[in-house]
Formats: C-alpha cells, structure tokens, sequence
C-alpha cells in the first residue's frame, strides 16, 4: 500500500483536506499583503517596504513563540478534532477582519490580521501533528507526514501565486479578501469530516502563562536527548525556510529589478523543492523513521544557499572588482 491510498480513507482525507485549505488560505493573504506593501508601500505609510515585510514577517512568527506551549497543552488536554473545528471557525472571522482591512485600506488592521492568523496558526499545529498518531499505524507515519509536509508546501505554492497575482490585479484587495472567506468556510466544511481523536491527557492542569510554559516544556524535551535535537532540528528548519521566504520579496525587486510576478516565480520553485525533498524522503527512508537522512539535508540546504548567493548577480559584481 503506497502513501497516496491514504487519500482515499476517511481518517485522513478531511484532515488532509483541513491543514491544505489552512496553509492556502495564509499565504494567499499572507503573500498578498507583503508584494502589496514591496511594491505599494508609499500609499500606506513613510516606512519603506523593506521595513514593513520584516515587520510583518516577525508579527505572523510571534505568535508561534507566544502561544505554542499552551496549544500543546489544549492538543493534549481536549478532544481534537473538536479543536480543530473551533480553530477553523476562528480562522473565518480573523478572514473577515482581512476583507475589513482590505477596504478601509487600514495598515494596521492589515498587520493586527496577520498577528491573528498567525496565533490561530500556532493554535493548529500540535493539534496537526498530535493527531496523526492516533488514526495512522506506525509504518503508515512516515508516509502520512511526507504527504503533509509536501501538501502544506504545494499549498503554499498555490496561495503565494495566487496572493501575488490577484493582489496585482485592478480590484486585487477584493479579490483576495473574497478567496480567503471562501477558503476559510471551506476549511470548516472539510474539518467538520476529522474522526474524533481523544484527548491524551483530559485531567491536565493548564499552565496559562506562556513564558513558564515555554521552559517547562523545553525542560521536558531536554530529558529525552533525541526528542530534544529532533525540536532544535525542525525549529533550525523553519527558522531557516522563514528567514528566505521574508527576504524573497526584496530579494526579487532590488537585486533582481522584478515585479510582483518574479517573486511568486521565487516562492514556486522553493515550495516545488520542499514538496519534492518531502515525497522522496518517504521513499529513501523505507517507510520508517530515519534520521540518518537529516545530515545530507542540512549540507544540501548551506551548499546551496550558497550557490544563491554566488548565482546572484550582486555576488557577480563583486566578484568582478577582486
């Protein structure tokens, strides 16, 4: 049985099917407002765009170091595909505050959404990950998270080209702002199909301050040496895959003089490679959990960064003065 007969199976389609609208509708709305504040900035505020895009970037990342400690807790303490359906129903008002933002054309409504979907985000993603033990047999695993994986990256590539391109369009905000209500009530349609999963720990006492939550927790990873690299391992990961996407926008209009157009071509290819590198690890590694690949990755991940920087034609420049 290959990992693409999971698709068909009522234990992880609608599950599939919840994550990939979600990570879509981020980036659509996500992608959209940063090309709207690289290259429209001025009609906004005196900041300039390379400001504003980090400034973005750091306000959707926060919330990921606010919140998760205590959504683990939640993931852990409740039923979830209960929790699910409550995110996703918060992820269609936080999608209508974006229609809002859109049409008042309020900078900081725009931001405070972001910050939002960026809390409901890290409000998903234990849950996400949580829940996958509890429908899929252990050999099952690997190929139940490469599909994630690889479908949370075509979703990305979906939505940053979409977001690009309709934000470019005459009447871009309200085209987006339509996509993204749609794609929210989607989400909660596909959500309402999850199989329940009961709670791990239903008499947990929560810990509602994140900041002590935060280094319980990282106490806890730290007992088990390889629980413990495996978090610092994916934390580098995202860190690393966040640091190129912020940058990207820039990236294309100042060291490359492209359009909306040539940064949706750079977040393609990198979401292509990522979708890719998730389905061939699946098969490389047999089917099991194999960290003996990992390495590999991050050598091919410095090497070519690299070779970006030596591709580049700013690189070339100064090559040529040596």
């Amino acid at each position: 049985m290959t990992q693409f007969s999971l698709m068909h199976q009522r234990r992880f389609l609608p599950f599939f099917l919840t994550q990939f609208l979600g990570a879509f509708n981020d980036n659509v709305y996500k992608n959209a407002l940063v090309v709207l504040m690289t290259f429209q900035a001025a009609r906004y505020t005196e900041l300039s765009a390379g400001v504003l895009v980090n400034l973005a970037a750091g306000l959707f990342i926060l919330p990921f170091f606010l919140f998760s400690a205590t959504a683990g807790q939640l993931a852990d303490k409740y039923e979830k595909s209960h929790l699910m359906r409550l995110i996703k129903l918060a992820e269609i008002g936080i999608m209508a505050l974006a229609a809002t933002a859109f049409a008042l054309e309020s900078l900081p409504l725009m931001l405070t959404t972001l910050f939002l979907m960026g809390a409901q985000s890290s409000l998903f993603g234990p849950v996400k990950y949580a829940i996958l033990p509890q429908h899929l047999a252990e050999t099952e695993l690997v190929g139940g998270n490469a599909l994630v994986e690889s479908g949370t990256f075509i979703a990305i590539l979906i939505g940053t080209i979409a977001g690009g391109i309709m934000i470019a369009l005459p009447g871009g905000t309200l085209w987006v702002s339509v996509a993204v209500l749609v794609l929210a009530v989607a989400g909660y349609f596909a959500s309402r199909g999850i199989p329940v999963a009961p709670a791990a720990d239903a008499g947990l006492r929560m810990n509602w301050n994140p900041l002590t939550q935060t280094w319980r927790t990282i106490g806890f990873t730290r007992s088990n040496r390889t629980v413990f690299l495996s978090v610092l391992g994916i934390s580098w990961f995202w860190f690393y895959g966040a640091l190129f996407l912020s940058q990207f926008p820039g990236y294309a209009k100042e060291v490359l003089g492209g359009d909306e157009y040539a940064v949706t071509l750079l977040l393609a290819v990198f979401s292509v490679g990522i979708g890719a590198g998730s389905l061939l690890c699946e098969k490389l590694s047999g089917k099991h959990v194999e960290i003996g690949l990992v390495p590999f990755g991050s050598i091919g991940l410095s090497l070519f960064a690299l070779d970006l920087w030596w591709a580049s034609p700013a690189a070339g420049a100064m090559g040529e003065g040596l």
